[in-house]
């Protein structure tokens, strides 16, 4: 059985529950809890050595880390539904938007940042929400200007089907909501999580879903 390790608010997480469920394929979980810190024990750091998560551990034993590496391996060993359109200028753009998302806006507000701010700058609540809400709004700037402009563009990120770029612009909107973030100016990104929320793989595959919530 394949294992993910992960934990049910980290989005890169979220990001691999999506397409193990769009793939239809069997998995168990194993909660890393975040804020415990479980993710800097020997067990977790043998998994991955950053210290974070997620981690998927294939029937064979083999070891992956990295989601979107997670995600693009799970499309090439499970093509259907695909994940990339068929010609390489749409796979580059929906490459392009997945990586505004998981290379540009996360990494500047994921749990390990936001606590460095706070245990060793001395940022406290205001300016660390300030900080998460600059950085939002950055990326949903450019994410909404790209889905009004763009020919590709539809009920999804690209077209009419789900793809690696949904699968990393819903757990975004999760988080910009969990932080109160103001998300009145973004009407295409709404109207695609709406889209995407809709569709079992993504509503069995969030947060408050997950055997761990809280």
């Amino acid at each position: 059985m394949t294992t993910l390790y992960g934990y049910y608010r980290s989005s890169a997480a979220y990001r691999v529950r999506i397409v193990l469920n769009l793939k239809d394929l069997a998995y168990d979980q194993v909660s890393v809890d975040l804020v415990a810190g479980e993710q800097r024990g020997a067990a977790h750091l043998a998994r991955q050595p950053q210290g974070l998560v997620p981690s998927l551990e294939t029937n064979d034993g083999v070891r992956l880390t990295q989601s979107l590496a997670i995600c693009e391996y799970l499309d090439e060993c499970h093509p259907t539904p695909p994940l990339l359109p068929a010609d390489p200028v749409g796979r580059a753009r929906v490459r392009a938007l997945a990586q505004l998302i998981a290379c540009e806006m996360h990494p500047l507000n994921n749990l390990r940042v936001l606590k460095y701010l706070v245990d060793e700058l001395g940022a406290d609540e205001g300016p660390k929400l300030a900080w998460y809400r600059h950085w939002i709004a950055e990326g949903f700037t450019a994410l909404e200007a790209q889905f009004s402009r763009e020919a590709g563009s539809g009920d999804f990120c690209h077209g009419d089907s789900p793809t690696l770029a949904d699968i990393c612009l819903v757990p975004q909107v999760f988080n910009a909501e969990r932080f109160d973030c103001d998300l009145g100016g973004y009407p295409r990104i709404q109207h695609i999580a709406a889209n995407c929320r809709a569709l079992p793989a993504f509503a069995q595959a969030a947060p408050a879903a997950q055997p761990d919530a809280r």
